[in-house]
C-alpha cells in the first residue's frame, strides 16, 4: 500500500491532527519537505507534503494565504503540515480559511512533534513500500520462470502475469497477430491492437508504446534483441503499472524474449536442414531427403506439396526486407495452423516447399494481394519492400525438381508481367501468349509484319487482315474470302504478295505458326 495522509494522521507517534481537506487524506505522498520560502513552488515536484512554521509569511493576511494556498495546490503539493506553538500559538484562520477553499489537506503538527520526526516517518514507509514493491517482484519474477518451463509455457506465463497486474496479457508473433491472450476474453481485445503492433514492429528492438482508450490502458513492448522485432507483448491494466506490476512485466518479457531467441537459434538449425533436405530433392534423391527429413519435415513429404520462389521486387543487395515479411508472415500462417513448412533462404530469393492447400499457401497468396491493393492503380513501379513470386504445380518427392523449375518459369512471367504472384498452373492452362508477352517477343511480331504493314499504309491492299482471315480459317479459301468480302481469287492474289513481300512460303507450317503469334503478339483482341 502507498504511503498516504491518512497513514500520516493514524501514525500514534506524531500525533498529528486534520484542519481542512479531510475528504482528501487518501492522495499518497512521495515525500516530506521543510521549507520557509514564501513561495517554494519552484523546488517542488508534486506529490509533497510540505512542512511550515510561517516563518516568513504573514500568515493572518487572507489575500497573501489564498494566493500561497493556491499556488501550493497547483505545483501538487499534497497537503501542509503546520507547526503550532513556534511562531503562532495557533494555525491562523486565513490559513484555514485558503486550505478549506482549495480543499487543500491541513495538518495541525504539535510542538512536541519534530518535522524531522515525520520526516522519517515518510522515509520509512516509502523503504517499506519499496521494499514490499521488490520483494513482490522478484517473487512474480520466480513464479513466471517457472511458469515458461511448464508444459504450457508462454500460455502458462500469460496467465500468471494477468493475475499480477489484474489485468490481461497477450503474445503476438512476428506478423503480429495474436499467438495467446489470458483470460480468455483478452483475446478478442488484443486482436483490435494488431495495427499498433505492426507499426511497433518497424521500429528497432527493444521498443515500447502505451495505447488504449477508454477500455483499458495497455503497454506494448517488442520482444527479440536483433533489429526486427521477434514479436510483442501487451498489458492490459486499468491503471498505470505501479512498481511490482512493471517488475512483473519486464520478467516477462525477458522470458519471452529469451524464449524467442532460443526458438530463433532452433528454426535457423532447422533451416540447415531444411536446405539440405531441398537440395537431396532437387538432386532426385527423394529417398535419401526422406531419411534426413525426419520427424521434421517426415509429414510434409508424404503428402502433395508447392514449391514456391520469391525475390525482391527490385534487385539489390538493401532489398531484402520484403522476403523476410514474407517468411515471417508464412512462417506465424504455418504454426498457427499447426502445419510444417520448409522454408529456405537462398542469396537473393526465397524458396519455400509447403502443402497443397495449406495456411502456408495462402499466406503467400495473401501477402501477393496485400502488396498489390498497396501498390494501387496509379503506382509507377515496385516499392523497394516488394516481393514477386511463382508458384509450382502440386508436386510430390520425385517431382521436386519439375516443381522448382515450374516455379522459376512463373517467377519469370511474374516479373516480366510486373504482377506479385503468377502461379505455373495459369500458364500451362488456356493461351500460350502470356508466356511471350515481352518487349522482345512485341519486337520480334513488330519487325515480321513490319513490311506488310508499310505496303497496307500505301492503300494498295489489306494484306495484313487478308492474312489474319486466311489463317484464322486454317487456309480455307471460300471462308477467308467471304469473312473479308472479297472473291476468293482475290484472296489468292493477296497471299501470293505477302510470300513475295516476306520471302516466305505459307505452305511451311513453322511460318504460318510464326505469322500467327506475330499478329497475335500485336493486335491484343484477335
Amino acid at each position: 500500500m502507498p504511503l498516504t495522509l491518512a497513514s500520516l494522521v493514524q501514525h500514534s507517534a506524531l500525533k498529528l491532527s486534520v484542519r481542512a481537506g479531510e475528504g482528501r487524506l487518501d492522495t499518497p505522498v512521495r515525500w516530506a519537505h521543510v521549507s520557509e520560502l514564501a513561495d517554494p513552488v519552484p523546488y517542488m515536484e508534486g506529490g509533497e507534503l510540505l512542512l511550515i512554521t510561517a516563518m516568513k509569511l504573514d500568515a493572518e493576511d487572507p489575500e497573501e494565504m489564498r494566493r500561497y494556498v493556491r499556488r501550493l495546490a497547483a505545483a501538487g503539493v499534497v497537503g501542509i503540515g503546520f507547526a503550532v506553538g513556534v511562531n503562532y500559538e495557533a494555525i491562523p484562520e486565513a490559513l484555514l480559511a485558503a486550505a478549506r477553499e482549495e480543499d487543500l489537506p491541513l495538518l495541525e503538527v504539535p510542538r512536541r512533534t519534530p518535522f524531522l520526526a515525520i520526516s522519517k516517518a515518510v522515509s520509512a514507509a516509502l523503504a517499506a513500500d519499496q521494499y514490499r514493491a521488490v520483494t513482490a517482484g522478484f517473487e512474480a519474477q520466480r513464479e513466471l520462470t517457472r511458469a515458461a518451463l511448464s508444459a504450457d509455457g508462454p500460455v502458462e506465463l500469460l496467465t500468471r502475469l494477468a493475475a499480477h497486474v489484474q489485468g490481461w496479457a497477450a503474445l503476438y508473433d512476428s506478423s503480429g497477430a495474436v499467438v495467446a491472450a489470458a483470460p480468455e476474453w483478452a483475446a478478442r481485445r488484443a486482436a483490435r491492437l494488431t495495427p499498433d503492433v505492426e507499426r511497433l514492429r518497424e521500429r528497432p528492438a527493444p521498443a515500447s508504446a502505451v495505447v488504449g482508450g477508454s477500455e483499458d490502458r495497455v503497454e506494448l513492448q517488442s520482444l527479440g534483441t536483433g533489429r526486427r522485432a521477434r514479436g510483442a507483448l501487451a498489458v492490459g491494466t486499468g491503471a498505470p503499472l505501479g512498481t511490482a506490476e512493471r517488475y512483473a512485466v519486464h520478467s516477462a518479457v525477458a522470458l519471452l524474449t529469451l524464449t524467442t531467441e532460443r526458438s530463433r537459434s532452433l528454426h535457423e538449425a532447422e533451416a540447415r536442414l531444411g536446405a539440405a533436405v531441398l537440395r537431396m530433392l532437387l538432386a532426385g534423391e527423394a529417398e535419401h531427403a526422406r531419411a534426413v527429413a525426419g520427424d521434421l519435415y517426415g509429414a510434409l513429404l508424404e503428402a502433395p506439396f508447392r514449391l514456391v520462389i520469391a525475390e525482391p521486387a527490385v534487385s539489390g543487395a538493401d532489398r531484402q526486407e520484403g522476403l523476410a515479411l514474407l517468411a515471417d508472415a508464412v512462417e506465424a500462417a504455418a504454426g498457427r495452423a499447426g502445419e510444417a513448412v520448409l522454408l529456405v533462404p537462398d542469396p537473393g530469393r526465397l524458396v519455400l516447399l509447403a502443402g497443397e492447400g495449406g495456411a502456408a499457401v495462402q499466406a503467400v497468396a495473401d501477402h501477393a494481394e496485400a502488396q498489390e491493393s498497396r501498390r494501387g492503380r496509379d503506382a509507377t513501379g515496385p516499392e523497394p519492400d516488394e516481393v514477386v513470386v511463382g508458384l509450382s504445380a502440386t508436386a510430390d518427392p520425385a517431382g521436386a525438381g519439375a516443381a522448382f523449375k515450374q516455379a522459376d518459369q512463373a517467377l519469370a512471367v511474374a516479373r516480366r508481367r510486373g504482377r506479385p504472384l503468377v502461379e505455373h498452373e495459369d500458364l500451362a492452362a488456356g493461351s500460350v501468349l502470356p508466356l511471350l508477352a515481352d518487349d522482345a517477343v512485341r519486337a520480334f511480331a513488330d519487325g515480321t509484319l513490319r513490311a506488310l504493314r508499310e505496303h497496307d499504309a500505301t492503300g494498295r491492299g489489306d494484306l495484313v487482315a487478308s492474312l489474319q482471315a486466311w489463317l484464322s480459317r486454317h487456309g480455307q479459301w471460300d471462308a477467308a474470302a467471304a469473312d473479308l468480302g472479297v472473291h476468293r481469287h482475290t484472296l489468292r492474289y493477296r497471299m501470293r504478295r505477302v510470300e513475295e513481300i516476306l520471302g516466305r512460303s505459307l505452305d511451311d507450317p513453322d511460318v504460318r505458326m510464326e505469322l500467327w503469334l506475330a499478329l497475335k503478339a500485336t493486335t491484343p483482341t484477335l
